[in-house]
């Protein structure tokens, strides 16, 4: 038997939400191509007085090679709100009034890629290397995003116990910056640990943070509590929810995702 970690990833929280779950799977359960898709959706007030509420429909393409993973993530986004907030860093100005009005469109496009540096061995441990950029495909006069490209560099470590799995990242991103607004460079990072219920079940929590992104923004803090469940070699499916305990959080989020292999 081969260790694997199964990763969906939703971009929701931490720019990019990843549920991590610690299965065991033979090689033949391993299949290089995965297509993804799913619903985020989170409502907050950014720490103004009135709500803006996001949904986000991803679209998701996988392609696993060796120690490399290549990613693309293809999104539709619709915000109802004041138009001061961007998905993943929150308020970017400050805005007077308690109008609100509904925009639609294509999000952003992710392509991420990541190499695996250590997996399994003695230590039972797992270390990816991920960079990923983030291009500004989403219309920034509809206010669904910055218009601009951002890139980010990350390390994620995993350690099997038993049936726990601990876990962790740490990160940099280098945000774009619209026209007349100041964007900042941060960091983020995450830890969380993992449950495996079963042989085809598993259930976690992650705690998320980031810096503020902007002079008008806060920092970022979520807890998420997800669910993971495997029904066969092909399809897999998740469930998550999430608490902001920060001005740049949403106030609540949730969201599943579908995965099909091949």
């Amino acid at each position: 038997m081969n260790k694997k970690i199964v990763k969906s990833v939703v971009s929701a929280t931490i720019g990019i939400f990843v549920a991590c779950a610690y299965q065991m799977a033979t090689a033949a359960d391993s299949k290089p191509f995965s297509l993804s898709t799913g619903f985020d959706y989170s409502s907050g007030k950014y720490g103004g007085s009135t709500s803006t509420d996001i949904l986000y429909i991803p679209v998701v393409a996988k392609y696993d090679t060796g120690a490399w993973s290549l990613k693309l993530t293809v999104p539709y986004i619709s915000i109802t709100g004041p138009g001061n907030v961007v998905k993943d860093i929150g308020a970017i100005r400050t805005v007077g009034g308690t109008t609100r009005t509904t925009e639609s469109g294509l999000g952003d496009v992710v392509a991420a890629a990541t190499f695996n540096v250590l997996s399994g061995g003695p230590s039972d441990s797992i270390v990816d290397i991920t960079g990923k950029v983030k291009f500004g495909t989403a219309d920034s006069n509809k206010g669904l995003g910055t218009g601009k490209n951002d890139y980010a560099a990350q390390v994620d470590i995993y350690k099997g116990i038993g049936r726990f799995t601990v876990f962790g990242s740490a990160g940099y991103k280098v945000l774009g910056s619209p026209t007349g607004i100041t964007l900042n460079n941060v960091f983020y990072g995450s830890l969380g640990g993992g449950y495996k219920l079963n042989e085809l079940t598993s259930a976690g929590l992650i705690m998320d943070l980031r810096e503020k992104a902007s002079a008008t923004g806060s920092e970022q803090r979520e807890l998420t509590a997800y669910l993971t469940h495997k029904y066969s070699n092909t399809w897999k499916a998740q469930g998550y929810v999430v608490k902001g305990f920060a001005n740049g959080s949403p106030d609540w989020e949730m969201g599943g995702l579908a995965t099909y292999s091949f």
